[in-house]
């Protein structure tokens, strides 16, 4: 392969990850379509269906809600995150389990920390290390946390624990399935504030559809689904997508100021 087709490769995977850390889930049509040419033919009315037809049945799907009750009961069981850690190993109800994971991959940093950092899910470093954000992404990470003044003051977690197949972006249906233990971690750890890297992690922790261009450097309320627990959460760039393009670096360095000023704050008399 040539030196110009290695770099118009690269430009294209980093045009693409733009568009996904912006929201961007449609493309174009391969081929031109004429639609006013579409238009013109006449339109075929359906073949009528059978009095007597059987009806279509779909397919049988994983039963989402029956797995995310399990995952309810196992996350209250635990009593401190070793537990948790330990429920999470076992619970069989999330499909990355089966998908070519080779372990679950819950968390790192202090048990009290005052942040908790919340991405999408493990990539393929993570999976063999059994720890998260550890590849070159998560390394980037630590040096822009320890430049804020974060370093050890930060619980690392993700809204998925096994690794999507090739990296991908986890689905909804995922992050739902494991969302009761990510909630019972913060409920552990008790932090102060909330740090939502990435738009997937952004989307599913708020449940907003807005991308991540959009959400970052906000301050949002999270609240646990029983209402009992409410923290300040700020979406922030996945330092991924800052790999790729370096330039939004001053982005999300901003933000971290931003916390780290709110988490030093001094507190409000009541």
């Amino acid at each position: 392969m040539s030196a110009a087709a290695v770099i118009d490769r690269r430009a294209a995977e980093s045009l693409l990850g733009f568009w996904a850390e912006a929201g961007v889930e449609v493309c174009f049509e391969d081929a031109p379509v004429d639609r006013i040419a579409e238009r013109a033919r006449p339109i075929r009315a359906p073949a009528p269906t059978p009095l007597h037809a059987p009806a279509a049945r779909a397919p049988a799907g994983p039963d989402v809600s029956a797995a995310i009750a399990e995952a309810r009961r196992l996350a209250a069981e635990a009593g401190d995150l070793t537990a948790l850690a330990a429920a999470i190993a076992a619970f069989d109800g999330c499909g990355l389990k089966f998908e070519g994971a080779l372990q679950a991959v819950f968390a790192r940093g202090a048990a009290d920390a005052p942040v908790m950092v919340i991405g999408e899910g493990p990539g393929a470093d993570e999976d063999r290390q059994g720890a998260p954000f550890v590849g070159r992404a998560g390394q980037l990470l630590d040096k822009m946390l320890a430049a804020a003044g974060l370093e050890g003051r930060v619980f690392v977690t993700n809204t998925v624990f096994w690794r999507p197949p090739g990296n991908r972006t986890p689905s909804p249906q995922e992050q739902a399935v494991c969302a009761p233990f990510l909630e019972r971690a913060i409920a552990l750890v008790q932090p102060r504030l909330l740090l939502l890297v990435g738009g997937a992690s952004a989307k599913s922790v708020l449940q907003k559809a807005e991308g991540i261009l959009s959400l970052r450097g906000r301050w949002f309320d999270w609240t646990s689904s029983d209402g009992s627990l409410t923290r300040p959460a700020l979406p922030t760039l996945h330092p991924a997508f800052l790999l790729r393009q370096p330039m939004a670096k001053k982005k999300a360095w901003q933000d971290l100021l931003t916390l780290a000023e709110r988490l030093d704050r001094p507190e409000r008399p009541s």
